[in-house]
Formats: structure tokens, sequence, C-alpha cells
């Protein structure tokens, strides 16, 4: 995973609303979103639905919407033309029909290109740009825009064009004084959440520069091991107004309490239960189906 996210926050927690209703679903999430003690947890789906579809195509988008997820995470790269295309390497090789860098292509010789899926099998997907994720995912699911940071400008250009901007929530590993130096025209009109590594010696300074500026609508912690004491704070952080984001992808994240542990080896308890003892109230994971039918047991999303 990359250091810096764009998030598209769309609204399944609400799953059963009607869909012209999409609305409303998405001012409902957003609201859930900026309360930090909300009761329930927010389901983010990595690279969408891979496992059935193509990361990172319209295809795997489509099904985590309708499970139910309620923030897909896309990867986003730009072409020779200067076009931004869903994509997470750098090169094409591994998802793609094609080879090389992505910006040794213009659009027009991307859209000829075919996505392959997780067993490296050419697909008959085509690989979207970021513009038509964003239409896709308008009013119905948040979107979670990895690599986005050094394409900030951009990306905003491509929210306000698809009215998508109050459904994004920008993010990035970099302090508040940062952030504020590099966006600060755009800002105060994006939802902005910070990544903190908690094994890092300044993540308290990085914390309390977010929290001084009121500027975090969440942060998002990873870590290696279990020994951080930032990791009792985080019922004081959702007081101080922000809500905790943890991602259970893999084991170097999250101190190995990770997506296989809750599925594979059968230890929700210990794996996604753990994490939600910490008092975590947004996941990012690579099983979603599973994870929300484990919340939804305790209560914890609609």
């Amino acid at each position: 995973m990359k250091r810096f996210f764009f998030i598209v926050f769309l609204l399944p927690i609400f799953a059963n609303a009607q869909s012209d209703n999409r609305g409303v679903r998405t001012d409902a999430i957003v609201r859930e979103l900026r309360n930090p003690h909300g009761k329930q947890v927010i389901v983010v789906a990595h690279r969408g639905d891979w496992r059935n579809a193509p990361e990172n195509s319209i295809q795997a988008i489509e099904n985590v919407i309708a499970m139910g997820v309620d923030v897909v995470e896309i990867d986003v790269q730009k072409t020779k033309d200067g076009q931004l295309i869903l994509l997470h390497d750098q090169t094409l090789d591994r998802t793609t029909t094609g080879k090389g860098g992505a910006g040794d292509y213009t659009l027009e010789e991307i859209k000829k290109l075919f996505l392959r899926n997780g067993a490296g099998v050419a697909t008959r997907h085509r690989i979207p740009t970021l513009e038509e994720a964003l239409l896709c995912t308008k009013d119905r699911i948040l979107v979670n825009i990895d690599k986005g940071y050094n394409h900030f400008a951009h990306c905003y250009e491509l929210m306000l064009k698809t009215g998508t901007l109050n459904q994004v929530v920008i993010k990035g590993n970099v302090p508040y004084a940062q952030v504020l130096r590099d966006n600060e025209k755009v800002l105060n009109s994006v939802i902005y959440m910070p990544i903190v590594n908690l094994d890092r010696r300044d993540a308290r300074a990085v914390i309390a520069g977010f929290q001084r500026a009121k500027r975090a609508v969440a942060f998002e912690f990873v870590f290696k091991t279990d020994t951080s004491a930032i990791l009792q704070d985080f019922a004081s952080i959702k007081s101080a107004g922000a809500r905790v984001w943890v991602n259970s992808l893999w084991a170097s994240l999250n101190a190995g309490h990770d997506d296989d542990l809750s599925v594979e080896e059968k230890k929700p308890e210990e794996g996604w239960g753990w994490i939600l003892a910490k008092g975590a109230n947004v996941i990012q994971t690579d099983r979603p189906r599973e994870l929300i039918a484990y919340l939804k047991k305790r209560g914890l999303h609609r």
C-alpha cells in the first residue's frame, strides 16, 4: 500500500435505501464519518472486489457496492498525455495486457488494453479513468484514492467536474504543516485524513498537529507491532473529534491481527475483534463480505 490516498466515501452502510435516494444515502454516510463516536463501523474494500473481478475495475467497484461496502479503495496513475487512470502499479505488466509504465502510453493506447484477473488471465474489462470511476461511485459508495496526493490538483478538478467533492476523503502521510503548504487553497474544501505510522518516533507530534488544527476527520494508523502506547489512546483520539481507521489487509499493518487470521485461520476475535477492542471504527479489508457479516452479527453494520 502506497503513501498517499484519496478516498471517496459512499453510503452502503445504508444499503437498504432506494436508488432514487442515493444522495440522501451519501449524506448519511458522511454524517456517520464525521461522528467519531458513531457505533457503525465503516468498511473499506481494498482495490474493490479483486477476488471476483480485476482489481481497480468498474466491475470490482460494482461488486462491493452490491455487498453493502461503505468505501472502495482505488489507485491512480498518470498516462503520457496527463490523464488519471485506475492502476495500482507504476507498470502495466502485472494487472493488464500491456507492458511498461503507464506514463509511456496515451489514454487512447491504454484503452486498447485489457485488465487481468487475480490469476493473471486477461479479461474483457478495460482500464477505467478516474473520472469514470467517480461517476460510477457518485452517491453510491465512498472512494479511497491511493497515490492521489501527488496528483492532488488534478483529482480535485475531477471531483468538481463529477460532483463528488463532498464524498471524497483525501489522505496522506505528511505532517499538517506540509499539507497546508501544499494545498492551502483547497484544503478547506475537502475532507482530509492523515496516515500515521505508530512505529515512528514523531507519531504523537503528527497527531497533535492535526488535532490542533482540527483538520482530521479520522486518523489512519499503521503499526507492525502492538507495543505503541498510542494503541491505548484511541478513545481519547475519538473524543478529540476523529475516527480511527485500521487496515486488516496484512500482518505488517496491524501487528498480525489481519484478514487471514480472521478468515483463513477462523479466529475473527483475534483479528477483527482485537482491532475493534482497541477502539477502531473504520476497517480497510481484503475480505469485505466476511467482515460485513461479522460486524452485522455484532450490530455494528447496517
